[in-house]
C-alpha cells in the first residue's frame, strides 16, 4: 500500500467533507458560527452549485439522506423533480425521438434541489436563508476562482453556445472568449436571483421558518417559475441535431414539492447496515450488490484488492443492474408500486442469483424474476466510448454533453449526519435562463420511450435517477456518510469503497485512496446509452498481475491510469467515543474534507 495522500481527519466538533474545497470550508464555517450539520450541509450545497457549475447548478436536483443525532434513524429527503404534466412517452415519439435527448430543454424535469435544500433547513437547520446562501451569494456576485475543468468544460461547448445558446454564450464567454484557469469569475445574474429571493423571503417577517417558506413559495409559485416557463417555450437546438421547446410550466413547479421518505435499508455482516435512497434512484442497486457478495470470500492484501475480488465484485454489479434496468423506476404515487424491492434486496433472491456468478466474465444482461429489458437494449449493443465514465463531463457529437455531480457529507458534535449527492443544471445541459442566471437540468434522459416500463416517461413520475448518497448503520446507530460524483459508476465507486473500508481494514482517507474499479457492461443512464458487454475500467494502481489476471477470466479492461475514478468522500462518528473522522477524494484536486 503506497503512502496515503492526506491524513484522515480526527476531531470532536465537527466534519465536512465534498468534492470542493470552498465548499466544505463553507460548511466548516456555519458550524463555526454555531449551526448545526443541517445548516453546514445546505450551506455547502449552495457553494457547490456556484464553483462547480459544470457539476450541478441552481436548476438541478439533491437527494439527501440524513440522521438526528441520538434518533437510530435514517431518513431520504428526496429532491429529485418530476417529469411536466405534459411530457408522455408518445409526445416525444411524435417528434421522431427514440430517446430524450441529453441536452436542451425536453429533458428538462421540475428544478428540485431549492426546495429540498430549504426543507432540510427549515425542519432540521437552525440558521436563516440569508445566512446559510451569503457565502454561495458572495461567490456568485464577488468571483471566485475557476477551477480548470470549469474552462475545458465552457471550451468543448465554446461552438454550441455561439452557434445555438446565446443566452449561455453571454454568461459563460465574457469578452467573447473562453475563461482561463484561475479566472475570478462572476455570476452576477444568479446573485441577483438568489438577493430577490432572500428579500422575498424576509418580507414574511421575522420568523425564521416562515422567511425559508416564503423563499420557497417565491421560487416555485414567483418570479422563478414563471421566468422558467417562459424561457422554456422557445425551441433551441439539443442533441438530436432539431430544436425543440420545453415543456415545463409554472403550474408544473407549483405542483411540486421535495419529500421525506423511508430508505431502502440492507441488514449486512459485521453488524453494518447500509441505507440508500428507493427504487427511483440507483441506490439499492448497491444494497443488491452487498447482499450478493455475502457469499465470497473477498480479500486485499496490503490494501489493494485481489483479482478475485474484483472479479466477483464485478458480476455481482451486473447482476444488480440488470436488474435495475428491468425493475427500477418511480412507479406508482408512493415511488415504489411494481417495484418489487422487498424481494430484490431478500438474501433468498441473493442466493438463487449468487449461482449466475462463474470464474469467468459474463458477456450478457441477466435480470431476475423473469424481468424485461427494454427494447432499445435488446435490440443491439451501442459500444460505450472507453474515456467516458470517469466522474467528469464529456461532449459528443451534436453537441452532447454528459455533465456529472458534485457530493457532500457532514457531522456534528450532536451526531447529526447529513449525505447529498446534488447534480444537474450543468452550464453544458441547456441554455442559460438569462433573468434567472442558471439553466435548467436534462434528468429527463433517463426515462425510456417505450411504453410499459417503471421507467417509462410518464407525467408526474421521478426519473430513475444515478444519484445516491450512503449513510451507514453500525449496530443500529448512524455511523458513517459517504458518496461521490460518476453517474452509473456512484455505486461501483462507493463499492471499491465500501470493500476497501470493511474487508481491506482500511480507515477513511486509505479507503477513498484505494484503487478503484467500474464495470461498463450495462446500459448507461445518460444519452446516448451505451455499454460495453464484458468492460472492465481500473486505475493501474491494482497491478498488473491483477489486471492480467481479470483480461484471462474475459473481461474487456481498460486502465484509467494512477488516479482516475471516482471523486469520493466520507464522515464518520464514533458513538462510543464521540470521534469524529473524515477523508475526501485526491482525484481532481479539489476534494478537502475540513474540521476540528
Amino acid at each position: 500500500m503506497t503512502h496515503p495522500t492526506r491524513p484522515e481527519l480526527v476531531g470532536t466538533r465537527g466534519m465536512v467533507a465534498s468534492t470542493h474545497w470552498l465548499a466544505s470550508a463553507a460548511g466548516m464555517g456555519a458550524l463555526e458560527a454555531g449551526g448545526n450539520a443541517f445548516d453546514a450541509a445546505v450551506t455547502a450545497g449552495f457553494v457547490l452549485q456556484v464553483v462547480e457549475p459544470h457539476l450541478n447548478g441552481p436548476g438541478g436536483e439533491a437527494p439527501i439522506l440524513f440522521s438526528r443525532g441520538g434518533s437510530g434513524e435514517v431518513q431520504v429527503l428526496c429532491g429529485q423533480g418530476v417529469a411536466p404534466a405534459a411530457a408522455t412517452a408518445a409526445r416525444y415519439r411524435d417528434l421522431g425521438l427514440e430517446l430524450v435527448p441529453g441536452t436542451g430543454l425536453l429533458a428538462a424535469t421540475v428544478p428540485g434541489a431549492w426546495d429540498a435544500w430549504l426543507l432540510l433547513l427549515r425542519d432540521h437547520g437552525t440558521r436563516t436563508l440569508r445566512e446559510v446562501l451569503t457565502p454561495a451569494l458572495e461567490y456568485a456576485r464577488d468571483g471566485f476562482p475557476l477551477i480548470s475543468r470549469v474552462s475545458a468544460t465552457i471550451g468543448v461547448v465554446e461552438q454550441q453556445m455561439r452557434e445555438h445558446w446565446p443566452t449561455s454564450a453571454a454568461q459563460w464567454l465574457p469578452d467573447g472568449v473562453v475563461p482561463a484557469e484561475g479566472t475570478r469569475f462572476r455570476l452576477p445574474a444568479l446573485a441577483a436571483t438568489w438577493e430577490r429571493l432572500i428579500a422575498e423571503a424576509e418580507s414574511a417577517g421575522g420568523d425564521r421558518e416562515a422567511q425559508i417558506d416564503a423563499g420557497r413559495r417565491a421560487w416555485s409559485h414567483g418570479f422563478v417559475a414563471e421566468a422558467i416557463e417562459v424561457f422554456s417555450r422557445t425551441a433551441v437546438r439539443d442533441d438530436s441535431g432539431s430544436d425543440h421547446a420545453g415543456l415545463l410550466t409554472g403550474a408544473d413547479l407549483a405542483a411540486w414539492t421535495a419529500t421525506y421518505e423511508q430508505p431502502a435499508v440492507a441488514e449486512l455482516d459485521g453488524g453494518w447496515s447500509l441505507a440508500k435512497c428507493g427504487a427511483w434512484s440507483q441506490g439499492p442497486a448497491l444494497l443488491q450488490t452487498l447482499q450478493l457478495l455475502r457469499g465470497f470470500d473477498l480479500a486485499y492484501v496490503d490494501g489493494v484488492p485481489t483479482a478475485e475480488t474484483v472479479h466477483l465484485a464485478t458480476e455481482c454489479v451486473k447482476l444488480a443492474m440488470a436488474d435495475r434496468e428491468a425493475f427500477y423506476g418511480d412507479c406508482g404515487p408512493d415511488g415504489a408500486a411494481g417495484v418489487p424491492l422487498g424481494t430484490l434486496l431478500s438474501r433468498d433472491y441473493a442466493d438463487a442469483r449468487r449461482t449466475l456468478v462463474g470464474s469467468e466474465a459474463s458477456l450478457e444482461l441477466r435480470p431476475g424474476l423473469d424481468g424485461v429489458l427494454p427494447a432499445f437494449v435488446t435490440s443491439g449493443v451501442r459500444v460505450e466510448p472507453a474515456g467516458e465514465g470517469t466522474g467528469e463531463p464529456t461532449v459528443g457529437p451534436l453537441g452532447r454533453a454528459r455533465g456529472d455531480t458534485v457530493h457532500v457529507d457532514v457531522v456534528d458534535a450532536a451526531g447529526n449526519m447529513v449525505s447529498a449527492t446534488p447534480s444537474g443544471g450543468w452550464l453544458q445541459s441547456s441554455p442559460t435562463i438569462p433573468a434567472l442566471g442558471f439553466c435548467l437540468g436534462t434528468r429527463a434522459q433517463m426515462f425510456w420511450l417505450e411504453d410499459g416500463l417503471p421507467s417509462t416517461l410518464t407525467p408526474g413520475r421521478r426519473p430513475r435517477t444515478t444519484l445516491t448518497p450512503s449513510m451507514a448503520l453500525r449496530d443500529g446507530e448512524p455511523t458513517l456518510a459517504f458518496g461521490t460524483p460518476g453517474g452509473d459508476q456512484q455505486e461501483q465507486w462507493q463499492l471499491s469503497f465500501w470493500l476497501a473500508h470493511t474487508v481491506g481494514g482500511l480507515h477513511l482517507q486509505d479507503a477513498i485512496d484505494a484503487p478503484a474499479w467500474h464495470s461498463t457492461a450495462f446500459p448507461s443512464s445518460f444519452a446516448p446509452r451505451g455499454w460495453t458487454p464484458g468492460g472492465l475500467v481500473v486505475e493501474s494502481r491494482i497491478g498488473n498481475p491483477v489486471i492480467a489476471d481479470l483480461k484471462e477470466r474475459g473481461h474487456a479492461v481498460v486502465d484509467a491510469g494512477p488516479w482516475a475514478l471516482g471523486r469520493l468522500s466520507a464522515v464518520s462518528r464514533d458513538p462510543a467515543t464521540g470521534l469524529l473522522r473524515a477523508g475526501a477524494n485526491p482525484r481532481g484536486a479539489q476534494g478537502y474534507a475540513v474540521g476540528r
